[in-house]
């Protein structure tokens, strides 16, 4: 072999050398560092068994705001008739909103000690709110679901809040009522005038006398 040769193996073995440090180190796996459903408490002036309560009441309501804020995409892409442009953008807007609440919870949740549910099987393992057809259903159906949906997280919401307030655990009673119940609470005011059956040009009895 040359030296030529042997010059060029030294630096592309240098050069391969000098990349190792650089390159991701991938395909890795390892234990769980915390199971889920076990607290990892922290200094928060709360006793384990409280924090364990709350994050099984959280992760609930996690699960099923993630499944309404879904709901909302769905009928967002799915809408049709001679509201659509308005009820796309409401539906929209509703998304957003509940995907706040989603981040909101689950960082309560972390924040307690616990492990927040994430994935899209989980989260259909527990969520109270029924599957939804696939297809695309008339307006006032995919509304009268939506308002179902927000009343049974509303229902949680406040028994849940008041279970906090007697373990003591005040910030959780403040994220169920600051946040989750008066933005579900808004959102029913919004989409229940949509079912109101009123005329849409001329009033009914109006046009009757005329």
């Amino acid at each position: 072999m040359s030296p030529k040769h042997d010059k060029r193996s030294a630096s592309y073995n240098e050069l391969e050398a000098g990349t190792k440090q650089a390159r991701p180190i991938q395909h890795q796996r390892a234990p769980e560092i915390q199971p889920y459903g076990k607290i990892a408490k922290l200094p928060i002036a709360l006793d384990e068994k409280t924090c364990a309560a709350a994050c099984d009441n959280l992760n609930q309501i996690l699960a099923d705001t993630i499944t309404l804020r879904d709901m909302y995409k769905k009928h967002h892409w799915q809408v049709a008739g001679h509201t659509f442009y308005q009820l796309h953008l409401l539906f929209d807007k509703h998304h957003g909103e509940q995907d706040e609440l989603v981040d909101q919870i689950a960082e309560r949740i972390q924040l307690l000690g616990g492990i927040s549910l994430a994935m899209a099987a989980d989260v259909a393992e527990t969520t109270m709110i029924p599957r939804l057809p696939r297809g695309r259903e008339p307006v006032p159906v995919q509304i009268s679901r939506l308002l179902e949906a927000h009343e049974l997280i509303l229902k949680e919401a406040h028994t849940m809040a008041k279970q906090a307030t007697e373990a003591g655990d005040d910030g959780t009673n403040d994220l169920l009522v600051s946040n989750v119940i008066r933005t579900n609470e808004l959102q029913v005011w919004f989409l229940a005038e949509h079912l109101v059956d009123v005329p849409v040009v001329r009033e009914k009895s109006a046009s009757a006398g005329s």
